[in-house]
């Protein structure tokens, strides 16, 4: 490795560090919208398994949307919306699980 680089990398690891410790601000923060999956997940207190399963939808594409692989369009993105604001109503209307 060379000197330049190496010293990039504890320069990047005293910051991690003073960031953790509350002494400095991370230069970005991402702060998930409401209607992100994760988000949406999170707010209902599920696991990406049942989360999936109450939609109706393949684990796989829970993750896709999750990690940004992939976006929610259409049917998709309001059947999110909707999940978010009746989910009990939507796991019942799907025949799933809610609980």
């Amino acid at each position: 490795m060379n000197k330049a680089l190496f010293q990039k990398l504890t320069t990047s690891l005293r910051q991690a560090r003073a960031i953790r410790r509350g002494t400095l601000q991370p230069g970005r923060r991402s702060v998930l919208a409401k209607e992100h999956p994760a988000a949406i997940r999170a707010r209902l207190d599920k696991t990406q398994e049942e989360f999936a399963d109450m939609i109706g939808v393949p684990l796989g594409t829970l993750r896709n949307w999750e990690q940004g692989h992939r976006e929610p369009t259409g049917p998709a993105k309001a059947l999110l919306i909707v999940a978010a604001k009746y989910p009990a109503e939507i796991a019942d209307a799907l025949g799933r699980r809610s609980a």
